[in-house]
C-alpha cells in the first residue's frame, strides 16, 4: 500500500495553514512527519484522517482517492481522548466496535492488546486510577485493536518510562513487520531516527525537505571529520581553528574540501594515536534545526 498526500491546502478564516503539502508513505515502513509546533502537522493528520476536508489537494492510496470504508486508520493522539471515569474494557471495546468490529471480535482483540502491553490486570479498572504512562498504553490499544492498515502515532513515547518505551518500540517494530504504514509525529528525534525510513519536515505550512533519511544525510557536504583520540591537544595545536571540541569531547575537523578527507584521515592515523576517525554525518536533530528552525509564523 502507498499512502500519499498531494498538494494539500487548508485555511482557517484568513490564515492559510497548509500551502501545498505533499508526502508519501509506504507499507512496511515508518514515516516521520516533523515540524515545530504550528508548522501544520496536526492539520495534515486531521485531513488524512478525514476529520475535516482539505480546501485543495487529495489523499490517495495506491494512486486512488482513499476509501475510508475500506482503509482503516489507527490514531494515537498527543492529547489523550479516553474517558477517565469509565471502565477500561468497556470503553476500549466500544471504540473498537465503532471501527466496524463485532462485539465479540472487539473484546477478543482488546484483551489481546491489554495482555500484550502488560495491562490485563487493569481491564476492569477506571482509567483515572492508572498512572500517566499506563493511560498512554491504554490509549494505544484504541489505535491498534481494530487492526488498521495505517497507524498514526503522535508523540507516542510521551510519559513512558524506559521499560514501557522499550515495549512500545517492540510493538511498533511488529506493526512495521506486519506491513502496516506507520506514521510518526514527534519531537523526540532519537525515536524518529531509529524507526523511520523516510521523513518530511514541515515549516510554515510547506514541506521544507523530504525523502529517505539516509539519502538526506548523504547529500550533505562531507567536508568535516569526527576524531576520537587520547591526544586531542596535539591535534588541536597542529590544526588550530580548523579543529573544535564537540560536546562528547570528540574533535570536529573542518576540511578545505570534501576531496581532502582521505588524505587527512591518512595523516591523522600516521601521526597520532587515533581511536576513531570518520566523516561527520548530521543527526536528524541537526537537519530538523536547519529546516524547521526558521518558521515565520505560528500556524495550527
Amino acid at each position: 500500500m502507498r499512502l500519499e498526500l498531494r498538494n494539500i491546502e487548508k485555511s482557517f478564516g484568513q490564515k492559510k495553514v497548509l500551502k501545498g503539502v505533499s508526502f508519501r508513505a509506504e507499507s512496511g515502513k515508518a514515516f516521520g512527519l516533523l515540524g515545530r509546533n504550528g508548522a501544520g502537522k496536526t492539520t495534515s493528520i486531521r485531513i488524512l484522517m478525514d476529520v475535516f476536508p482539505a480546501d485543495r489537494g487529495v489523499v490517495l492510496v495506491d494512486d486512488r482517492n482513499i476509501d475510508y470504508k475500506k482503509v482503516q486508520i489507527g490514531y494515537l493522539p498527543e492529547e489523550r481522548g479516553l474517558y477517565p471515569k469509565k471502565i477500561i474494557i468497556d470503553q476500549l471495546t466500544y471504540f473498537a466496535e465503532l471501527k466496524g468490529m463485532s462485539h465479540k471480535a472487539a473484546a477478543k482483540s482488546v484483551d489481546y492488546w491489554l495482555e500484550r502491553l502488560g495491562m490485563a490486570e487493569y481491564r476492569n479498572k477506571r482509567l483515572d486510577t492508572l498512572s500517566k504512562g499506563n493511560q498512554q498504553k491504554i490509549q494505544l490499544v484504541t489505535a491498534l485493536a481494530h487492526d488498521p492498515a495505517i497507524v498514526i502515532l503522535d508523540e507516542p513515547f510521551s510519559g513512558l518510562d524506559p521499560v514501557n518505551a522499550m515495549l512500545l518500540k517492540d510493538v511498533v517494530k511488529e506493526q512495521i513487520a506486519a506491513g502496516k504504514i506507520v506514521l510518526f509525529s514527534s519531537h523526540q528525534m532519537n525515536y524518529i531516527e531509529e524507526f523511520c525510513d523516510s521523513i518530511a519536515i514541515l515549516n510554515d505550512g510547506r514541506v521544507a525537505i523530504q525523502g529517505e533519511l539516509h539519502e538526506i544525510k548523504r547529500n550533505y557536504v562531507r567536508d568535516r571529520l569526527v576524531v576520537r583520540t587520547e591526544q586531542p591537544d596535539r591535534i588541536q595545536a597542529e590544526l588550530g581553528e580548523r579543529c573544535t571540541v564537540m560536546e562528547d569531547e570528540g574533535l570536529m575537523i573542518q576540511l578545505d574540501s570534501a576531496n581532502d578527507k582521505k588524505s587527512m584521515m591518512a595523516h591523522l592515523i600516521e601521526q597520532y594515536d587515533i581511536d576513531e576517525v570518520k566523516v561527520f554525518e548530521p543527526s536528524l536533530n541537526d537537519i530538523f534545526v536547519e529546516y524547521a528552525g526558521d518558521q515565520k509564523e505560528e500556524q495550527r
